[in-house]
């Protein structure tokens, strides 16, 4: 759980796995405890977006955490049930709805600044994926791009995130047949697209996402 740095202009930063400095770093600052936050399902065309927040015990860090997106289904599903076991946790989501009525940019953030305050304990500081930090937050926080590869937390919040989400589209798949929510997770696969044209679109789905929008 090392990052390696290069001096070289041409070779930028090579990440090897997430630690957790930026966390110890803001402990020495006196804020502790400290959250990851990230979310899941920005780009799909149908269902919603979900964040989680997680404060990890330092004393009993699940090994392999990582960003979910570089996991297998297999190590995702077997580290989600070792931060629920260690860590605190809370998950919130943003239905498709909810979505089309912002945008999916302000649905991300509200749900993990949802997903923040359902925390069992105040969060002092957070660590949130990405470049912008959720609005309305009641602690400090900062935003790291790439922070799924950078931050245990993060790469935590990361993992709860994303098995959370396919396993709601995992039972969407069942009240919505002939979509494939199950294989797809609602992302715009030759299937999926497929699917809406035979069916036309179902409640799950964003209509204000090319291809469903329809311009005036």
């Amino acid at each position: 759980m090392s990052r390696r740095s290069s001096d070289s202009p041409l070779f930028p930063d090579i990440i090897e796995a997430p630690d957790f400095s930026f966390e110890l770093s803001a402990k020495g600052d006196g804020f502790w405890p400290v959250a990851g936050a990230d979310e899941a399902g920005r780009g799909p065309l149908a269902g919603p977006v979900v964040a989680a927040a997680v404060i990890l015990d330092p004393d009993a860090i699940p090994a392999g955490l990582d960003d979910s997106k570089k996991l297998t289904a297999q190590a995702r599903e077997k580290l989600f049930e070792e931060i629920l076991a260690t860590s605190e946790v809370s998950i919130a989501s943003a239905s498709a709805g909810t979505i089309d009525a912002t945008d999916i940019r302000k649905a991300s953030l509200e749900a993990m600044r949802r997903a923040v305050a359902g925390l069992p304990s105040n969060a002092r500081f957070v660590l949130v994926d990405g470049r912008d930090v959720p609005p309305g937050l009641t602690c400090h926080a900062k935003a790291v791009v790439k922070g799924d590869a950078r931050s245990l937390s993060i790469a935590a919040a990361s993992i709860v995130a994303k098995v959370t989400r396919d396993r709601m589209m995992a039972r969407a798949d069942l009240a919505h047949p002939g979509y494939g929510f199950a294989l797809h997770a609602g992302y715009a696969t030759v299937t999926h697209r497929r699917a809406i044209e035979t069916h036309g679109p179902c409640p799950l789905h964003r209509m204000s996402f090319r291809p469903l929008r329809r311009d005036d």
